[in-house]
């Protein structure tokens, strides 16, 4: 009969015996070790230690010391709902400009110590607390749907393999930030590129910052400067292209508007390309913002542009 029960039953037949097997005399105790022996399959000799031990106290209910309780989650929860719930390291960096204005606005009511927590918490923290609140958005990590979100659903999808040798016109379009290394806070230059897949023909345009109405004048401006029709535009998912400004732009030229995949820089290989060979090359990784740096990036431009043309356009441009 040896081991045949559990170590957590050994557990409670040990201090169910302990009071038992002390108070008993000398046979007693003998009748009580050999069960017990027989039972656990324990030596003799620890049988008879464990046995003679006095009963342990039950064990008081440890309770966990987290940094961050409920009541700091539930304010992050109402930040991320308020920031259209982006990820934890965006978060992390805009919390105190959230919750000041937020506080200032009637919004948000925290208490001094929730506060200086919420301040002070890691993004990899931020991501752990609302891991549950993101699972219970249907399911899957989803963003509020808003006008961003209908535009982009009625705008088709068109990738990589889905050109197939189009006349010239048709534009990948795509902008680069002239923010001098990893992006931070703070307007900067941005180069709107757009790059005529059959031809190759490359326009670019210094924008004073990145706005969805400087990109129409940047499209009306290379229009403007093309020795062909402009018959359609692919761009990626980035806010100042998928609104209803642009969406009506192109609605009211008859221009074709298609946009990439999430996430898939290779749907836009031909215009990411040129955002390398000719903006990064031209203009290098400098930090670039103000009125007289965009002039500066336009005269540019404006002096290099037939320079970018590569055989192919040539030949096919005639």
């Amino acid at each position: 009969m040896t081991r045949q029960i559990s170590m957590t039953t050994r557990k409670e037949l040990v201090a169910a015996l302990q009071v038992r097997y002390r108070s008993s005399g000398f046979g007693e105790r003998i009748k009580i070790l050999d069960e017990f022996v027989a039972s656990t399959g324990y030596h003799r000799k620890h049988a008879i230690r464990l046995l003679r031990a006095k009963p342990s106290a039950p064990e008081a209910t440890r309770e966990h010391n987290r940094l961050y309780d409920e009541a700091v989650r539930q304010a992050l929860i109402v930040l991320w709902e308020a920031a259209d719930r982006i990820c934890g390291k965006r978060l992390k960096a805009l919390i105190p400009m959230l919750v000041d204005a937020m506080e200032r606005h009637g919004h948000l009511d925290l208490d001094p110590v929730i506060r200086a927590k919420l301040f002070q918490v890691s993004a990899a923290s931020i991501d752990r607390m609302l891991a549950n609140a993101r699972l219970h958005i249907d399911g899957q990590r989803k963003r509020r749907k808003g006008v961003g979100s209908a535009i982009r659903g009625s705008i088709p999808v068109r990738t990589f393999a889905d050109w197939r040798d189009p006349p010239p016109g048709f534009f990948e379009i795509d902008m680069v930030e002239h923010c001098g290394g990893p992006k931070t806070d703070g307007d900067f230059i941005h180069t709107l590129t757009l790059t005529d897949i059959a031809s190759g023909w490359t326009e670019c345009v210094a924008m004073r910052l990145r706005n969805q109405m400087l990109v129409i004048e940047g499209l009306e401006k290379a229009a403007a400067d093309l020795p062909f029709a402009m018959l359609g535009l692919d761009s990626d998912n980035d806010g100042a292209f998928m609104n209803q400004s642009v969406f009506d732009y192109c609605k009211g030229r008859g221009l074709e508007q298609t946009r990439s995949r999430a996430y898939r820089k290779n749907d836009q290989a031909w215009v990411e390309q040129k955002n390398g060979s000719v903006v990064r090359r031209l203009v290098g990784y400098g930090r670039l913002s103000g009125t007289d740096a965009r002039n500066a990036l336009a005269r540019l431009y404006a002096s290099s542009r037939l320079y970018w043309l590569t055989p192919t356009a040539r030949y096919k441009l005639g």
